[in-house]
């Protein structure tokens, strides 16, 4: 399980990558305002204050209870470990308001690397996913993947406008998801 936020030295020669127990890297990194750092169970109360608020998560997938919050960070963790890249706990000021950004979703496998961002609703409106959204392409680029994906709610409006920002396009509605896919074509930085 994700419990510590130690160096990893065998991954990027050691810079900017955290690990939790049993050495899953998850790169840990800044933006101009936010913390990104991997996901570890201490999170789960404040990610489960916003991710588990029926209004917050209205267009997604809300966690039920704090076991189910916890269960979703390891299940995060261990794609992470798996793959080498993973979602983040995201902070401004000290202070966790999300949780996303590259990764290939463990609870709905098949579509491939994608950037996902659930925020807190004091977060919302800031600009912080656009960094979150900025901070996975880049990562994406450095790993030389080839494409990122998206998903959206039709009522999210402004959630489409930033992956729009970044250069993501719709590709296709997901009926099974009540969802847009949007796709991203990458080249190396």
């Amino acid at each position: 399980m994700p419990t510590s936020t130690g160096r990893d030295s065998s991954a990027g020669g050691g810079s900017g990558h955290a690990r939790g127990v049993g050495g899953a890297a998850a790169r840990e990194t800044k933006t101009l305002r936010l913390h990104l750092s991997a996901p570890r169970l201490e999170d789960a109360p404040a990610l489960f204050a916003f991710m588990g608020d029926a209004a917050v998560m209205q267009h997604t997938y809300r966690k039920d209870s704090l076991r189910d919050m916890r269960r979703h960070i390891a299940a995060h963790w261990w794609q992470a470990r798996r793959l080498g890249f993973g979602c983040w706990t995201v902070r401004h000021e000290g202070r966790v308001v999300g949780f996303g950004g590259l990764n290939d979703d463990p609870l709905e496998p098949g579509y491939g690397p994608e950037v996902a961002y659930f925020f807190a609703r004091e977060a919302w409106g800031k600009g912080f996913a656009g960094e979150v959204v900025s901070a996975s392409l880049d990562w994406a680029r450095e790993l030389g993947l080839p494409n990122v994906c998206a998903f959206v709610h039709p009522e999210t409006a402004a959630s489409r406008r930033v992956l729009e920002r970044a250069g993501f396009t719709v590709e296709r509605w997901v009926p099974e998801m009540t969802r847009w896919l949007l796709r991203i074509e990458l080249r190396r930085a």
